[in-house]
Formats: structure tokens, sequence, C-alpha cells
């Protein structure tokens, strides 16, 4: 990410290189081929400049222009309507609401364990439980496409792909018998908007 971060835009990123959340927006960024800069945050020193940005102090948080948007879904909505090459939600408003939908899923299913894990809080063991075993069971579902419920890459796989990235680091093992799912992590991996949202901390996660 070091080269995008030193070219000049007018679209501004504010990231934090560990979090989640923020991985997914710059895997849009990433996927879009978008130019923006990005300002790397420690989310235990928000610096004042974002606190006048995002009354909420959250990360990520986007400036493009006028505009200032935070909460990740809706930064990923508004790039692919800002920018539509390649799509990535479908046209139709049925698919494109069920697409939506899928994305809640992953955030309430998937993203809610995640965060109690990372947070170390009291019910971390059993959500990592949890979290193995929604994904195992899951595994045929990976299968069945190239992408998640999708012939064509959308942003539903730009939520899942920072997920599956952190599961060694959540201590999350999944077994070889969830083939599908082992397949789809790999499709997802290789694609180069995959290699290119990567911070150095979450190079590291990998080794």
């Amino acid at each position: 990410m070091a080269a995008v971060a030193n070219k000049r835009s007018v679209m501004t990123l504010y990231s934090d290189p560990q979090n989640p959340y923020c991985h997914r927006v710059r895997m849009v960024l990433a996927e879009k081929n978008i130019t923006f800069e990005i300002n790397d945050i420690d989310p235990l020193n928000m610096p004042e400049q974002l606190m006048e940005l995002n009354p909420y102090g959250t990360l990520p948080t986007l400036v493009d222009r006028d505009l200032r948007l935070y909460e990740s879904r809706i930064i990923m909505e508004y790039l692919d309507e800002r920018f539509p090459h390649p799509p990535l939600l479908p046209v139709d408003p049925v698919s494109r609401s069920t697409s939506r939908l899928l994305m809640y899923r992953v955030d309430y299913d998937w993203y809610r364990l995640m965060d109690v894990i990372l947070a170390g809080k009291k019910d971390a063991a059993k959500a990592r439980k949890e979290l193995r075993e929604s994904l195992i069971a899951t595994s045929q579902v990976f299968a069945a496409k190239a992408f998640f419920m999708s012939d064509d890459f959308t942003l539903v796989d730009c939520l899942i792909a920072p997920l599956l990235w952190r599961l060694p680091v959540l201590g999350v093992d999944i077994p070889a018998s969830a083939k599908g799912l082992h397949e789809y992590a790999s499709r997802l991996f290789a694609r180069e908007s995959f290699t290119q949202s990567l911070s150095e901390a979450e190079r590291e996660m990998r080794g």
C-alpha cells in the first residue's frame, strides 16, 4: 500500500492498517483501481483532524472533495456507484438487494464473532468455536460458485476476504475437509486487488 499512499489525490482514506473494516474498503479501492491517499491512523491516538471529519471518530473514514463518509459498507457502496467499472453489485434491484442482504448477514453472522475474538472478551472462546463451525457448515456454499453465491466477484467477497485472511490470527483452524472454503479463499487471495489492498501489518499476519 506504500506506493498508493504516496500518490496525490483529492480522495483520502483514513485507515487502521490492522482493521478488517478498513481492509475491505481498501480492497474495493484496489479492485476499482482508484488513485487515493491513505492516512494510517493509530486507533488509540486519533488525530484531531479525524475527529473534525467524523463525529464518531471511527475508522475507516473517506474524504472525497467535500464529502465525508464513515461506516465501511456505506463507503464501499459509494465507491461502487462513484466508479461504476467494474461493477461490484448487480444492476437489477432484486439481485442488488440480495447482495446487500448477504453483506448484512456476513457482518452479523461472522464479523460480529470476529469482533468478540479480537476484543479478547470473556466469551471469545465461544465466539471462536461458533465462527469455525459456521464457516465449515457453509463450505458447500463457497464451493457452489466461483465467488460467494455469484459467478462474479462482488462487494460480498470484499467483505469476506479480510475475515478469511485473519483466521490464523483469530485462532480459527479450518480443516482440509472444508475444501470449498479453502479453494474459495485461495481464489480471493490470488486476486491482484487483494494483494494490493494488504498493509504491511496484514502481510505479517500470514508470515
